[in-house]
This record gives structure tokens, sequence and C-alpha cells, in this order.
């Protein structure tokens, strides 16, 4: 078995096989790799007329829906994922009139549910090399490209991670050095930094959490990381900036035609819905690009009901775990778990992120994480780290999952074969698909997907080539690694939010920091904490507004990375965010309510929190006599007048009586974090339920079991002093 996994890490890596290969693809890359310079070359220096800031204010999504009911476009992008963004942003940048709608929010769907990395592809480099496959090659050299291309034009949004890849065999050292250097090779210029190796003193340095047992050394390479939904709604935004219509919440009901000169039935528009209102528009456009995702062939179906399904979707389900888990900068690699799946683990917005699962799955718009795909990550963490380091169920504050749109190919097996390339086909009445492909390569794929646009539907481009290579993104042009000490001399803001708003929003953050309230303190000035916590800050709800925020989940999930980062966290967050959305938007209290349901139905089922407390519920109560004792004592401590369960009012007496005043908020949090049966009120059963649970480390700690070891404590103190005859 140990054979078996050491060759499997090996092909991996593609190490000590592959040296013909390489030799094989690099000569015939590099017979082409001369043409791709000089149109890469032409292509940056068209987009250096577009980098100065755009200067156009952002259109009301009023505004975008009547430009979209009463205008002719060029092209329709239907999809508000990275890959539709990129479209839309390829096609206004030529010259095009173009509009996009989407479903839900921009960044719904799979392209807010990614591991966070704007990577190559370790893995198809060792595909390419074993299989002498020049088309995977390519796909590698290409997303290097666009990594190096990401990493330029939003500097805000996107950084370079060193990530750890642990040696536990000496003789492994030089081999997966080897494929690792590979990697920076083909990376050529484009190559963020050199990848080196380092002893085992200094891998335990850089990850004190590493597993030290057998560990002999580690390599260390570098890959881009960001914040992806954020990245996807600034190519939106730069999209509107430079004159395309953008309008989320926007469903395509059906594809218009009309009949060509020739009798042809060909594609002329689309009936689309606002998901708000319920009002229906068509639009008109030359040219419809499908860019859905998972969801590919749903509109392909619209088009043609006998068309041949072409996604093979799959789902990869991704934990956030405390801070604690893994260095601040520095992520590892399991190149090569029980199952031959990969597993990262990276730090990311102050959390840690550990994925992913790779399993087939049905299309749904509501993708939720299974409990064997969280156990399944949590063991592949616990093979890596120091026994010292308790790997806990209750210490997952966040699950959730997404839905990759793999291209199927009928001759694999199975989606783990399946490479994230991508094909763009155009049906007989001139839909324009993209389908499958990767985050990192959204640009190229874009391009391509223009390309054949313009041939096939017969438009003129005042740019006929892509003018997306090195252009900005929203929130670029004036951003500098200093900037937030501008935001918090000029505002008054405290340095953490003044370096999440520079780094979340560019030079756009100033307009960001304008909404801020005062605070009412000496210091911070401005910039009232949704959560005290994290970082975000009442403003920023405000501006997401004026960014299409339309819904409680919006902010949550995008806008905010709150729901990704702690779903209980963002339970607590959102009665202050639905307030504050409801001045900017004028929600009525009906409207009010109905999205703090919709946003707790969305943390409790694509969020994790109904397998989180699936979980905790399955525990087996499995304490002594003398433990179920000691929490009698600390629960009727609470329950003082012997009703059997403890209430609000229970809570707030408890603390009163030891002079401790915590706000009716705080407290309706402690209640709902071990109301089991939500009946507003705690149970002995919920209670020892909970103390079981964390005991078997399901719950990571509880506010409610401190508060009551707390109370029971006060209570024997003052029975001992009273004995005592009050000390005298």
């Amino acid at each position: 078995m140990a054979g078996s996994r050491t060759r499997s890490l090996a092909r991996i890596l593609g190490l000590g096989i592959g040296v013909t290969g390489v030799g094989v693809i690099a000569a015939s890359y590099l017979m082409e790799d001369d043409q791709h310079t000089k149109r890469q070359f032409a292509r940056v220096a068209a987009a250096e007329k577009l980098t100065s800031r755009p200067n156009r204010a952002l259109p009301t999504r009023e505004e975008q829906l009547k430009s979209l009911a009463n205008d002719s476009f060029d092209v329709l992008v239907i999809g508000g994922g990275a890959t539709g963004a990129g479209c839309a942003l390829d096609a206004v940048s030529r010259g095009l009139k173009t509009a996009l709608v989407e479903l839900d929010d921009f960044s719904s769907g799979t392209s807010s549910r990614s591991t966070k990395l704007i990577h190559g592809g370790v893995r198809y480099l060792q595909k390419a090399i074993l299989g002498l496959d020049l088309e995977q090659y390519r796909m590698v050299k290409e997303a290097l490209h666009e990594r190096a291309n990401l990493l330029d034009i939003a500097p805000h949004l996107s950084y370079p991670l060193p990530i750890m890849l642990p040696v536990y065999k000496w003789w492994q050292l030089p081999y997966f050095w080897a494929g690792i250097k590979m990697y920076d090779i083909v990376a050529g210029s484009k190559c963020i930094k050199n990848s080196y190796a380092i002893s085992k003193e200094r891998a335990l340095e850089l990850f004190p959490m590493l597993k030290r047992d057998k560990l002999v050394g580690a390599i260390v390479y570098f890959d881009g990381q960001h914040n992806d939904a954020r990245m996807n709604l600034s190519i939106a935004l730069t999209a509107t900036r430079l004159g395309g219509t953008i309008a989320n919440h926007t469903r395509v009901v059906s594809l218009l035609k009309e009949k060509d000169q020739n009798g042809n039935e060909r594609l002329c528009g689309a009936r689309v819905r606002d998901e708000l209102t319920g009002r229906e528009m068509n639009v008109r456009a030359k040219c419809i690009l499908n860019a859905t995702g998972p969801f590919t062939d749903t509109i392909r179906k619209m088009d043609n009901q006998e068309t041949k399904e072409i996604c093979a979707p799959s789902m990869g389900v991704h934990i956030t775990l405390p801070d604690y888990y893994s260095p601040e900068q520095m992520g590892l690699l399991d190149p090569n778990t029980s199952d031959g799946r990969v597993i990262f683990f990276l730090p990311w917005e102050g959390r840690t992120i550990a994925g992913t699962t790779d399993t087939p799955c049905q299309v749904t718009h509501n993708p939720a994480p299974t409990e064997d795909d969280i156990q399944f990550i949590l063991q592949e963490v616990k093979n890596y780290l120091s026994p010292d380091v308790e790997v806990r169920r209750g210490d997952v504050l966040s699950a959730w999952s997404g839905i990759r749109p793999l291209v199927q190919d009928p001759n694999k097996a199975d989606t783990q074969s399946i490479a994230r390339n991508h094909i763009v086909h155009v049906s007989d009445s001139g839909l324009v698909t993209i389908a499958g492909g990767k985050w990192t390569t959204y640009r190229s794929m874009a391009l391509e997907t223009l390309d054949a646009a313009i041939e096939a539907c017969k438009l003129h481009p005042k740019h006929l080539e892509s003018q997306t290579d090195g252009l900005l993104l929203e929130g670029a042009h004036n951003w500098t690694p200093t900037m937030f000490i501008r935001l918090v001399q000029d505002f008054g803001l405290e340095s953490e939010v003044a370096k999440h708003l520079a780094h979340t929003y560019g030079d756009r953050a100033f307009s960001v920091a304008k909404l801020a309230a005062l605070t009412g303190k000496r210091w911070p000035i401005v910039g009232r904490r949704l959560h005290s916590e994290f970082p975000y800050i009442d403003a920023e709800v405000r501006y997401a507004c004026r960014e299409y925020a339309a819904t409680a989940v919006d902010i949550i999930a995008r806008r905010l990375r709150l729901a990704f980062l702690n779903a209980q966290a963002a339970e607590e967050a959102l009665p202050t965010i639905v307030c504050i959305m409801a001045q900017e938007l004028k929600w009525s209290e009906t409207e009010k309510k109905k999205q703090l349901e919709a946003a707790n139905k969305y943390l409790q089922q694509e969020m994790g929190q109904n397998v989180n407390r699936a979980s905790r519920e399955k525990i087996p109560i499995n304490l002594s006599k003398s433990d179920i004792s000691e929490y009698v004592k600390r629960f009727n401590s609470l329950d003082t007048d012997k009703k059997g369960y403890i209430s609000l009012n229970d809570l707030r007496a408890s603390l009163k009586a030891r002079d401790q005043d915590v706000p009716g908020e705080v407290l309706h949090e402690i209640l709902r974090e071990i109301d089991l049966n939500l009946n507003g009120q705690v149970e002995f059963e919920e209670y020892i339920q909970m103390m079981a649970a964390i005991k078997a480390g399901s719950i990571s700690h509880s506010r409610f079991a401190q508060l009551a070891e707390m109370a029971e404590e006060y209570e024997r103190k003052k029975i001992s002093v009273d004995r005592s005859c009050g000390g005298l």
C-alpha cells in the first residue's frame, strides 16, 4: 500500500518518467510560441488605450433594465459568472454594444465557490507529460499566462501565495523538486517566484502545525490567490463602466428567433424576467452567448430540445476552519489523498479553507455540502497536521459546495480524469456556447468565444483583436499597497478595516469610506463593524446596494464573504445588514422578514449549518456520572425557578447578579446556539447534548456552556461565603 501511495504521488507531479515527453511537447510548443508572443504583444499594445480609469458612473439597476428593454445589442451574454462577465468585458472593450443577464447574482454559482487559487495546474502538467498531450500542455501554458495577467490587472484582489508540499521520504525530495521546477520552467517569464526546497527544520518553522514524524523536508512553490466573488464582480463592473448593460436577478425565459433571408431560423434575442418584480421584456441582440456554467445544457435546450448534453457536472466541497490551522502566509498541498484526490489547505481572508472533493452530481441552484465530504476533508487534514493539533468537527465554521462545469468526454470513465479545458460551440441558429474551463482562464476563454461569435454572427467590432490582456479591472487603476494609510488618516478608520477596504475595493475604497457612519467613539471615528470578529463595516452594505446587491444573500455571500468565513457570524450580522438594506432599497417590514428568512435558509442549506447541526445531534451522550452531576448543577444555577428549562430572562438575571451587562441581541444569539428545537428556551436534554458534543469535538466552544459554568461557580462561591458568616 505504501508503495502504491508513493507511485501515485510521483505520478501526480509527473516526476522521473516524463523527460522525453517534456522534450516532445516543449519542442512542439516552441514552434508556435513566437507567433503567440506577437499576438499577445499586439493585444497588450491595444489594451494600453483603455488603462485609464473609466469615469462613467454606475447606472442604477433600474436604468440597466430600461436599457435592456429599449436598446438593441450586438451581443447578449447569458450568465454572470467569471466566464460570462469575461465575455461581456471582452465584447464591450472591442466596441460591441453589449448586455449581460444573470438569473441570480454575479458569481452566485461556481465562481464564488472555488478554492480561491489562480493557478496553472500542476496535475494537468503531469497529464501532459505522461500522455504526451500537447493540448493539456497548452492549457497549462495558457493558464500560467492568465495567472500572471490576473495578478497584474487586479493587484488589490490577487497576490502570490507560497504553497508547501511536505516530503516524508528522502529519495522523494529530488523527484518532487524536479516536478515543481518544471512548473516554473513552463511559466517562463510569467513565473511568480521560483520554487525552492527546504529542510525539515525550516519547514516546521514556516508551518509549525505540520506533522514532524518522518518529515525530511519540503518543496515550496507559488501560485496566486484571490477573492473570487469580488474578482468576478469587478470584471462585470468594469464591463458596465465601459458602456455595457448588466443586470443580475434577471432570468432568461425563452430565446427569440426569426427567419433570415434564406428562410433559416436565427436567434435574435431573448425574453427575460426581472426576478425581483416579475416584469418581463424582450432583449434584442444579433448574437446570444451562453456562458451559464453547469446550466449550459439548459440554455442549449431552449435553443434546440434535441441537442446532446455536453456538460458533466461535478461537485466540490470546501470547509472553513479557524486561522490557527495554518500560518497566515503559507498554504499546504496534499497531492495524493486516500482516494487519489488533491487537497489544498490554504489561509484565506483571516481563516483557513480546505478542499476539495470531486463527485459526479446533478445540477442544482442550491448545492449543499454533505457530512461525508466534510469528514473526508477533515481526515485528510488530520493526516498532515501534528498530533498536538486536535482536528475537531466543531471547528468547521462554514462548508459549501460548488458545481464544476466539466466538459463531458464519452471516452473518460470518471470526472476526475476530465480536464478543466473548454469548448466553444455554435448552433445552427447561432447560439454561441462556451462550456467547461476554469476560473484562471476566464479571459482567454472569453477571447476565443468572442472570436467565434464575431465570425458566426457577422459582427463588426471597432477592434477585431481582444483588448483585455493587461486591461485593469475595477479598483486597480490608482491602488497602491500603502493606500490604506490614507484611508486611516483621511477618514479615521481602524487600520484593519482600512486594509480590508483597500484590498477589496482598490481605489474605490474612498467611495466606500465616505458612506461610513460615525462610531461615537474617540477611535475609530467612522466605520461601525457589522460583526466584532470581522473588518466589515456598515458602509459596505450601502455601497453594495449601489453595486447591484438586491438581496441579503447577495451581501453576506458575495459582497462580503461572511457566509463563507463563518456561517454563525453571518447569521448574527444579518439583522443589522437587513436594516441597512431596508433603508437603501426602501423595503417594507414584510420584505425585511422575507429577506431574513431567505438568508437564514441559505446559511442552513448551502453554508453548512444544517449538516453542522445534524452532526452535533448524532453525537452519543457518552458522559460519566460525575460529568452529568456537574452539568446538572450548572443547569440549575441558571434555572433558578426549577422550570426544567432556561429562558432569555434566566440568562439576563444570571448576568445581572454578577453585574455583567450583555446586549439583548447577544443573549438571543447565545440561546440560539443551543436551542435545537427552536422554541426559544433550552431544555436539560439540549444542554446535555451540547456538552456531549463539546467533549466529542463536534462543537468547538459554546458561550452558553461558559455562561452556565460561570453561573455555577458564582453560586458555589456565594454559598461558601454565606456559610462562613460573610467571611468574618
